[in-house]
């Protein structure tokens, strides 16, 4: 099995998790994904791997309304089913860096489960697909593409904080793909 789905079973597992906990996640969900197909594509990536990721990476969202609990449940999820890298970017989308201490939002997982993500973080090093969802996942609105200080302002405002340290290296995020575009990646994903 690969480390992840193809495109039209990517798309059955989170029509199917909306099923089980509807709201505007799974409209996220696809425009990270076509922001990444998009990103991936001029950058020489692999593109359908790319959008997979992105459609992916917010699937713990399937078990209900949670904060750090959707990262754990999606990776969780996805390496039940084989799916290894997709379970990868469950995990590495919500961190900065690889460690819980950059988290934003509620730690509503058992110590337990902490220290476990806190160990499969430590054992990465991310590479361009981990970076690229993270960027997408900045990007992304539910209602489509949205200027990434604007998508990060509105993450601050409903969670009551957002990191300079996580602002900045998603700015970093973005210089990084348009040196290796050569683009804007705005021009790119709308």
């Amino acid at each position: 099995m690969s480390g992840y789905p193809n495109r039209s079973e990517a798309d059955r597992l989170v029509r199917e998790a909306e099923i089980c906990n509807p709201g505007p996640w799974g409209d996220h969900s696809r425009i990270a994904a076509d922001c990444a197909e998009k990103i991936a594509a001029a950058a020489g990536m692999d593109s359908e791997k790319a959008y997979i990721l992105g459609l992916l990476h917010d699937i713990g969202r399937k078990f209900g309304v949670k904060h750090l609990g959707h990262v754990w449940d999606g990776y969780h999820y996805m390496r039940s089913l084989g799916y290894d890298a997709a379970a990868r970017v469950c995990l590495t989308h919500s961190f900065c860096r690889p460690t819980l201490d950059v988290y934003i939002g509620k730690r509503d997982i058992s110590p337990e489960q902490q220290e476990e993500l806190e160990k499969l973080l430590r054992q990465l090093s991310y590479d361009d697909y981990d970076r690229l969802i993270q960027l997408c996942d900045c990007l992304a609105g539910s209602d489509g593409v949205m200027d990434m200080e604007a998508r990060m302002a509105d993450v601050k405002r409903r969670y009551g904080f957002y990191s300079q340290e996580k602002w900045d290296t998603n700015m970093a995020l973005k210089r990084y793909f348009e040196e290796m575009t050569g683009k804007n990646i705005y021009e790119i994903v709308r």
